[in-house]
């Protein structure tokens, strides 16, 4: 029997935006309204003066969520908010979520209403409305899939791939604090899994485990630079590692960054957690995920603007390619910098 020589490509060998690319190259646009294809958080359709931009998420039990502490209408909660996320990345409003779901037959209808009850809140607390969606069985847990529809002027749209050399790179609230509420709640679930009677201890660190469990997308940041009359030169939110999207937006817009450690911003709870977990305060910032906050460039001359707008920081500049990404320490010392936040294979 012959052998079977077909080429066989780990996923793992390309990464979630290699495979991406590879998967899409051969799709090219066909109608003029698709204004943005694949590659950045949303995609963006031209419906004359306001350009409807669109984004999907998938959440799967195991590999994004963990039930044993992540509590049903928080995640319901958080699957709309990872979406929202990236609509507000595009300088955009959302409007609408569409909300589908696989279970298995665990799921009763009453933890089905718990988990919808989230999703409500969501709705909300950020104006959206949910207008449709799926639902279907799954072998084993659940699976959510969220797609978010917003809407901004064609003029205020901002893209991951149109920063420049000179620019200044900003971010809002802090970093890495989502990172360290994950490893408590972590640490405390083997602790119960080897001694179930043991009662977890989370430290009183509601903030660090809220923002793992129940973060918040930026809607008033957007409203502000709208108020500011800002428009960043690029932005993208941070899901997968403050580190992983400077490289994204860098590699974009064929640049180069220099971000200063102290310009980094880290909750005063995030950094001695960290000191307690023996893990260098800025590597959790840098590398930890989940902040669902925003990283943006703006032109130099927009710096009076951003001043008047609270929770942003200037962590660093735009340089040329050649430059590469380099972190420039407390200390004086100047380090390149690693993508090493979340991989999705």
């Amino acid at each position: 029997m012959a052998k079977n020589t077909e080429k066989r490509t780990d996923v793992n060998e390309l990464g979630e935006f290699g495979l991406i690319e590879h998967l899409t190259q051969d799709f090219p646009i066909k109608n003029k309204s698709t204004y943005k294809g694949v590659g950045d958080d949303a995609a963006v359709i031209d419906n004359g003066k306001m350009m409807t931009v669109v984004s999907t998420d998938m959440l799967v039990e195991g590999i994004h969520f963990d039930l044993m502490y992540s509590p049903l209408k928080h995640l319901g909660y958080k699957s709309v908010i990872v979406n929202l996320s990236d609509i507000y990345a595009m300088n955009a409003t959302p409007k609408q979520i569409t909300m589908s779901l696989a279970f298995s037959n665990r799921f009763s209808v009453e933890a089905l209403e718990e988990f919808y009850s989230g999703v409500r809140l969501a709705c909300e607390r950020y104006n959206v409305d949910l207008v449709g969606g799926d639902t279907t069985s799954s072998p084993k847990g659940i699976i959510i899939s969220v797609t978010a529809i917003g809407e901004v002027e064609k003029d205020r749209l901002t893209y991951r791939n149109t920063a420049k050399v000179g620019d200044l790179m900003c971010v809002t609230g802090d970093f890495g604090a989502a990172y360290l509420g994950l490893q408590i709640l972590e640490r405390e679930k083997q602790i119960y899994v080897s001694s179930p009677g043991v009662q977890p201890d989370l430290e009183d660190q509601s903030y660090l485990v809220g923002r793992q469990l129940k973060p918040e997308a930026q809607k008033d940041m957007i409203e502000g630079f709208r108020k500011a009359d800002l428009i960043p030169t690029s932005m993208i939110d941070v899901s997968d590692g403050l580190a992983s999207e400077i490289f994204h937006i860098c590699k974009q817009s064929g640049v180069g960054a220099f971000v200063e450690e102290s310009g980094v911003p880290i909750h005063p709870d995030a950094e001695m957690m960290a000191l307690k977990f023996k893990i260098d305060p800025i590597a959790c910032a840098l590398s930890g995920g989940e902040d669902y906050e925003l990283l943006f460039t703006i032109d130099p001359k927009d710096v009076e603007k951003v001043k008047y707008i609270a929770g942003i920081y200037i962590m660093g500049e735009i340089v040329e390619a050649s430059q590469g990404i380099k972190l420039h320490t407390k200390g004086g010392n100047i380090h390149p910098i690693k993508a090493q936040g979340w991989k999705h294979f």
